[in-house]
């Protein structure tokens, strides 16, 4: 491990659990357990995975007006936000591209947010420079754990019983052992869940805690990933960046009406003069799923073309894996509205040869969210 890599607070306990570390956003993380990726991403379609998703950054923003602040950095609706909710969002810059992806929290007299570990330091900044009148502070003393599978409420119910009660993209707060819990009903993998966010006084014990019971096991990198795949979901710095807007994204139900054209807080926002056409005309690609018809998965960076003998690829893929629940390989990519439709057949060029591939619907695994 290399000596400039950031450690969670878990760090020991990834080790103490046979966990192979590998370098991650700046951290040293765990990739798998023992148990190998297939089993954990089986594991939490069917039980509970725990996740250290601590690398990530814990924000709360504290002002006048906070909601309406934020909106001028994201094309997302949030004074309508309601106390003990949740939404997710996206920095955009002047191009209309994407800086980040986060989830913002209505607290009652604070927004909470968490963005990415690889792009914390610079939204820190850019939420600094821009949102004047708002204190900014980053919750660097606090650990993130993700809980995710159907038995994910089962699992924290016997340590927290009223999370019970909460609804997909609720948010709460729930004392356990003296130590305030900030827990959403959320995640990244398409499973109900919650992300609880843990002072370092208690992670470890309340990781232990969860880990006691039958139905949760250590999920790592490997799982989550293949895991949000199947769920159809970004991966940013993979499937989205400052080269992507939102709508070709394919994420377009994240903008709600009253930031879009004739909506009561139209535009405001970087980007909007690029961003609100697309959304009233389409834009030229489109992210889109891809189901390779070979056993071989393509990978990031596969060039994906519209025959067997065009020159020019028309399209590329981002994100691509083996599906365990699919039990087929899987792929996300861009390509031009006009091949967007599934079923359109496309190739992948892998190792030299073109590979058949079929556009598809995203998700490729429906969500089983608490609703």
């Amino acid at each position: 491990m290399s000596d400039s890599l950031r450690r969670t607070v878990f760090h020991d306990l990834h080790v103490e659990l046979g966990a192979k570390m590998v370098p991650f956003a700046g951290y040293d993380m765990p990739v798998q357990y023992p148990m190998g990726v297939m089993a954990e991403h089986l594991h939490t379609r069917a039980q509970a995975g725990l996740f250290d998703v601590s690398h990530m950054g814990q924000v709360t923003l504290h002002g006048p007006d906070v909601a309406l602040a934020l909106e001028r950095l994201v094309p997302v609706a949030l004074a309508e936000l309601k106390d003990g909710r949740q939404r997710y969002a996206m920095f955009t810059d002047a191009a209309g591209g994407i800086l980040d992806d986060l989830m913002v929290a209505n607290r009652g007299d604070h927004l909470f947010v968490v963005v990415n570990a690889a792009c914390k330091a610079d939204d820190i900044a850019h939420m600094r420079a821009n949102l004047p009148g708002i204190t900014v502070t980053e919750h660097s003393g606090r650990a993130l754990l993700a809980l995710q599978g159907p038995g994910a409420e089962g699992a924290l119910a016997t340590l927290i019983p009223a999370v019970a009660d909460m609804r997909f993209m609720d948010v709460a707060t729930h004392a356990w052992d003296g130590a305030d819990l900030w827990i959403s009903r959320s995640g990244y993998t398409g499973e109900d869940g919650f992300e609880i966010s843990v002072p370092h006084s208690h992670a470890v014990e309340f990781a232990r805690a969860l880990l006691a019971l039958e139905a949760v096991a250590p999920i790592g990198l490997g799982a989550r990933d293949s895991l949000r795949l199947e769920a159809g979901l970004c991966l940013y710095g993979h499937d989205i960046d400052i080269t992507t807007t939102p709508v070709e994204a394919a994420l377009n139900w994240a903008i709600q009406k009253s930031r879009r054209t004739d909506g009561a807080r139209a535009g405001g926002f970087p980007g909007a003069d690029v961003i609100l056409p697309q959304l009233t005309d389409g834009a030229l690609r489109r992210r889109v799923g891809l189901l390779p018809e070979t056993r071989a998965p393509m990978r990031e960076g596969t060039a994906l073309f519209a025959d067997t003998t065009a020159a020019d690829p028309v399209g590329h893929v981002t994100s691509g894996a083996f599906g365990p629940t699919l039990q087929a390989p899987m792929s996300m990519g861009y390509v031009p509205e006009s091949l967007c439709t599934p079923g359109t057949r496309l190739y992948g060029e892998v190792r030299g040869k073109r590979m058949p591939v079929v556009v598809a619907a995203l998700p490729f695994r429906p969500a089983q969210f608490k609703r």
